[in-house]
């Protein structure tokens, strides 16, 4: 059948690569705003292009308290904004324990990550495939200002959807499934920027009657952020609160 009168002809536009299977999962989690309890210090010192280290430091009154120590370093081939191989991650706790892995390029289309398991990845055109051996991993689709994924596996599923409606407003979704202990959980989280006053509000609203949120504040022209959080279950009766400065 020929096309309706008036009617321009449909393109078909190719969607492009959605990215990474751990970056669609951190847009949405970077939505949410992260535990704080007790006082924080972080220190992140630049000693090159390629090498930087951080300090951590937490007392808590809830948790143990302790320093932990990060070193990452970088390679020469940057295909995007947060990709980067190859790249080496190091994290080490006052306990002695230590976290590493590994990112590498192995081709056009093939990339690897090395931690205590393997990961593949392929990259296509308009498509990504991930392997992770021992944890299956299904990707749903993702466009330029959303992203919907979902993990299936032995244990129950978890997906997520992340929105971004303008600069200022982001929010995102979580929903997670698990057969074991045959419960459900879900949460809405929001991120609202405000750059003129160079602050950053998260929040969240969960399944289990928790809402909280943190307040993040830049001191320009010093390379130092202010961080004020308070979270509170409403079921539970409990409530803390956390305070945190990052310089660098």
């Amino acid at each position: 059948m020929g096309n309706a009168e008036g009617r321009a002809p449909r393109r078909a536009e190719p969607r492009g690569n959605p990215g990474s299977f751990d970056e669609l999962h951190r847009l949405c989690k970077e939505v949410f705003p992260p535990q704080m309890e007790g006082v924080k210090l972080i220190v992140t010192k630049t000693l090159s292009s390629h090498f930087q280290v951080t300090h951590t430091v937490h007392m808590s009154t809830l948790g143990p308290s302790g320093y932990r120590f990060n070193a990452t370093f970088v390679g020469d081939r940057q295909l995007g904004p947060t990709e980067v191989f190859p790249t080496l991650l190091g994290d080490m706790d006052s306990c002695g324990s230590l976290n590493a892995q590994a990112l590498h390029l192995l081709g056009e289309h093939l990339r690897a990550k090395a931690v205590f398991q393997f990961d593949g990845e392929y990259r296509g055109d308009d498509c990504t495939a991930t392997l992770t051996l021992g944890n299956p991993d299904l990707l749903g689709g993702s466009a330029p200002n959303w992203v919907t994924t979902l993990n299936v596996g032995y244990g129950g599923a978890h997906a997520s959807y992340y929105h971004r409606a303008n600069e200022q407003v982001q929010v995102g979704v979580e929903l997670e499934a698990n057969t074991r202990l045959q419960e459900s959980t879900f949460a809405f989280g929001y991120r609202l920027t405000l750059p003129g006053a160079s602050v950053v509000f998260r929040g969240l609203l969960d399944s289990n009657w928790s809402v909280g949120g943190v307040l993040e504040k830049k001191l320009p022209p010093l390379p130092v952020t202010l961080a004020l959080g308070a979270f509170l279950n409403h079921w539970r009766s409990r409530f803390h609160c956390g305070f945190s400065v990052t310089v660098g």
